[in-house]
């Protein structure tokens, strides 16, 4: 089954996609960060090792994950994400970290 996923990039990756700040996408089930980035790498292939390690799959350390308020950042990558991401009544935030001192 297949669901229509909102998702909101920061600034220099919609830039590197040029997308506007929400883009949608089709994601087959189950609807986890695995499975919407892999849609969203196969949809914008320039996207491919920002958002995680080629090699790894490891999340980059200076993005979070964020959906219903909730960071989800170090959960698993195959976990579900709510209810809300998955039917499109939320989207899913990919937000770059700040650091500094």
């Amino acid at each position: 089954m297949t669901h229509t996923i909102r998702l909101q990039l920061p600034y220099h990756l919609r830039n590197l996609a040029k997308v506007g700040s929400e883009i949608t996408l089709e994601v087959e089930a189950p609807i986890t960060q695995r499975s919407v980035l892999d849609a969203l790498e196969a949809r914008y292939p320039m996207l491919q090792g920002t958002i995680r390690d080629h090699v790894t799959q490891q999340r980059r350390a200076f993005l979070r994950f964020f959906a219903c308020q909730e960071d989800l950042s170090h959960e698993s990558p195959d976990a579900p994400l709510p209810e809300a991401v998955a039917s499109g009544k939320e989207p899913l935030l990919i937000i770059g970290a700040i650091a500094g001192g």
